[in-house]
């Protein structure tokens, strides 16, 4: 009996350590700047600032984006805490699936931001 619970527990571990790996690979942390799904790197309403632009865009109907060095990201989940943050450079971690983030949690950068960032 010990033998088989012995053998039982190291054939779940074989099977449940690599998802666990893989789920915990989804989630990961990037730092860039929050836009809209409109806009993305650049802001069209030269009049407005970036924070403004954003929030106008996301009123009409666009998301919330995160700008990296690479690529941009729509940014899913509790977009409303999200509002603070347009326009600034942001420390965001989440879930990401293709060019989707499903943000767990956002705060402002530290002040000496790599340089390079875009905006």
């Amino acid at each position: 009996m010990k033998r088989t619970s012995i053998l039982a527990i190291a054939l779940l571990s074989a099977f449940a350590i690599p998802a666990i790996q893989r789920a915990r690979a989804a989630d990961q942390p990037l730092d860039g700047v929050i836009s809209d799904s409109m806009c993305g790197r650049k802001h069209m309403a030269s009049a407005k600032t970036d924070a403004e632009c954003t929030r106008m865009c996301v009123k009409q109907g666009a998301s919330y984006a995160l700008v990296t060095k690479d690529k941009v990201y729509t940014l899913t989940g509790k977009t409303s805490a999200l509002a603070p943050f347009a326009g600034k450079q942001v420390h965001v971690e989440g879930s990401v699936k293709g060019n989707t983030i499903m943000v767990t949690s956002v705060h402002e950068a530290m002040a000496n931001m790599p340089a390079g960032m875009p905006m």
